[in-house]
């Protein structure tokens, strides 16, 4: 390896290494931030209000309820009761105190201990509409009592229930509609407010609807889930943007919301405004509890428009359901950005998933069931892909190998003289016919695929739960020893795929050591260090991507054999660049332009040495 790609493979590293410090970092909160936002997550999670005090000889006194429910008294006791809508993937029970769903489960899913995988499943989860009582007071109506609850199958195969929240006027009522449809993870959830114009305060313009949501640990690695524990949103002119539950206490939008989403590792929960409809702000706080079971909760309040018509009605959609590319675009709304295909400096490398890996990948497992098998087919395809670059890759590392003992003499000659040596050097190389930066390019063609797939593996849901040779679940690490003990920088489990992908790294190092700068500390040991510093970053990722790395290097190693052994003739290249050297040398724009720099430096610097030398005179 040249000294010009030892460079680009190095500045590479610091770019990649930086990208993945930059995805791994974690913001531990101090306990005054703690503090603020337990008192926030206090402030907005729903309280119930207690109807003890509200009984008279052990039943209910109905003048007592009025003075403190007012027109809703008649719903603030009754008996629970569920109902479920079910279809092939999604199974929601409902419950008729706040008229909203209690149990979330995900048919085709499990937890990594083999459980039914749950996205609502406690009294955290909440969906309410504030209503006003008497005495200037706020009601939750997921503390009160609808009436309604039957399952309606409709023609079409769907399902529906809609519940009843009554007021002392049987005119007057707000009314939840569910709709599931026959297949989908997606419910239509229709808020109807008949005649509560005159109810409501005649300034209220919005409806505020509270939504509280508690995701449970569903994978392995808790770190990773938080890490991935996020809320995105999406405002009707398509810009979308989302904050880690990790790093964000709290955050608020005054401008018109399309959809909000809750996203675990692997899955969602999104409220979407359906048929033009649109959300008129939100306000979200998060918590991140120290519970080893709960991985994030969210206190969200979105402001619905309220026109104060006798017959008002606001269209949402709920999708509870996995975090899959084709699912999610299927909407058409944007939905799919919550997946991490590409972020920050490299943004760029989603569009590389998008149009590249996501299809060939989804082709090959239309007809393979092994993803072990994928990964290596999908590798390589993807080296197939760059081969040509690859190729050129290695003949200009035999043309700088051949011009080597002639630099070197330039090196000595020029020693004192580095501006010197730098046109000498580049006059070599136009007269020999040799690109010096030749073996960058396939480097800076291969970083987008690096990066795209750092991306693509550990947020592709078709690897869960998937096992391939001693991995048992490819979007998680593969662990051959469990430490009992936490190593620095490195975890407490050994990663068999990410030793191997360091030893493939350090073989292929050792191959190109005779082409480094070896009077260069850097140069000589960088191909060595940059390894080992990605051995504990690698640890904990995916088994898919240290397989696919792992993969990836023992193809480059064979590649390399075979092409340096039967395709680059060494003898053949030493005599075709004797032969460049005798054609005329024609200069390129850019290298006079280089050269007529270089003549300036030089001449500067000459001037300033003559001035140096007046002044000690």
């Amino acid at each position: 390896m040249d000294r010009n790609s030892v460079i680009g493979f190095a500045l590479l590293g610091v770019l990649f290494v930086g990208y993945i410090f930059f995805n791994n970092k974690q913001q531990v909160a101090a306990k005054k931030e703690k503090a603020r936002q337990d008192s926030l997550a206090n402030l907005n999670k729903p309280k119930p209000v207690d109807t003890a005090a509200y009984v008279t000889g052990g039943a209910p006194d109905s003048s007592k309820l009025a003075s403190a429910y007012g027109t809703f008294a008649g719903a603030a006791n009754g008996a629970i009761q569920t109902t479920v809508l079910e279809n092939e993937v999604l199974k929601i029970t409902f419950s008729n105190q706040g008229g909203q769903p209690s149990q979330v489960q995900l048919k085709k899913f499990k937890d990594f201990e083999g459980k039914p995988l749950l996205l609502a499943n406690s009294s955290f989860n909440r969906i309410s509409l504030q209503v006003p009582a008497n005495n200037n007071t706020l009601l939750n109506t997921a503390d009160l009592f609808f009436t309604g609850g039957t399952v309606q199958k409709l023609t079409d195969g769907s399902q529906a229930i809609s519940y009843r929240l009554p007021t002392s006027n049987p005119e007057q009522y707000l009314e939840y509609v569910y709709t599931l449809k026959q297949d989908g993870y997606a419910v239509d959830f229709d808020i109807h407010a008949i005649g509560l114009e005159n109810v409501l305060p005649a300034s209220q313009k919005t409806l505020s609807l509270q939504w509280d949501s508690e995701n449970d640990k569903q994978e392995q690695d808790m770190q990773n889930e938080r890490q991935n524990n996020q809320v995105h949103y999406r405002d009707t002119d398509g810009k979308h943007d989302y904050f880690t539950l990790q790093r964000t206490g709290s955050q608020k939008w005054d401008n018109k919301l399309q959809w909000v989403s809750v996203k675990q590792q692997f899955f969602n929960t999104t409220f979407i405004a359906r048929k033009d409809a649109f959300f008129g702000g939100a306000d979200i706080t998060t918590k991140v509890p120290e519970s080893g079971n709960i991985v994030g909760q969210t206190f969200t309040k979105l402001e619905i428009p309220y026109n104060r018509a006798h017959d008002f009605s606001f269209p949402i959609e709920i999708y509870y359901g996995p975090n899959h590319y084709k699912t999610l675009k299927s909407f058409d709304i944007g939905l799919e950005s919550i997946i991490p295909l590409g972020s920050g400096i490299f943004a760029f490398v989603k569009y590389v998933n998008k149009w590249i890996i996501i299809p060939v990948f989804n082709f090959l497992s239309g007809f393979i069931g092994n993803y072990g098998l994928i990964i290596i087919l999908l590798t390589v395809f993807i080296r197939l892909l760059i081969a040509p670059f690859t190729y050129q890759s290695y003949v200009s590392q035999a043309k700088m190998k051949v011009l080597k003992p002639e630099i070197d003499e330039l090196k000595a000659k020029y020693a004192d003289d580095q501006q010197t040596f730098g046109m000498e050097q580049m006059k070599l190389f136009k007269s020999a016919g040799v690109n010096p930066l030749g073996g960058c390019l396939p480097a800076l063609m291969q970083l987008p695929i690096l990066v795209a797939m750092y991306s693509f593996f550990p947020s592709s849901i078709e690897l869960r739960q998937e096992s391939f040779l001693w991995a048992k679940d490819l979007s998680a690490y593969d662990s051959i020893l469990n430490l009992p003990f936490e190593i620095p920088f490195y975890g407490n489990h050994v990663s068999l795929f990410t030793l191997l992908m360091t030893a493939t790294s350090l073989m292929l190092a050792f191959n190109n050591r005779g082409m480094a700068d070896q009077s260069n500390p850097v140069m000589k040991y960088m191909p060595y260090v940059f390894p080992i510093m990605l051995l504990g970053i690698f640890n904990r990722l995916a088994s898919a991507l240290t397989f696919y790395y792992f993969l990836s290097n023992v193809i480059s190693i064979g590649l390399q054999w075979v092409i340096q052994k039967f395709f680059v003739n060494h003898d053949k290249i030493h005599a075709q660049i004797q032969e460049n050297k005798k054609k005329p040398a024609s200069k390129s724009k850019w290298q006079g332009k280089l050269e007529e720099m270089q003549k300036k430096q030089q001449e500067m610097q000459k001037r300033q040495q003559d001035i140096q030398q007046r002044k000690k005179q």
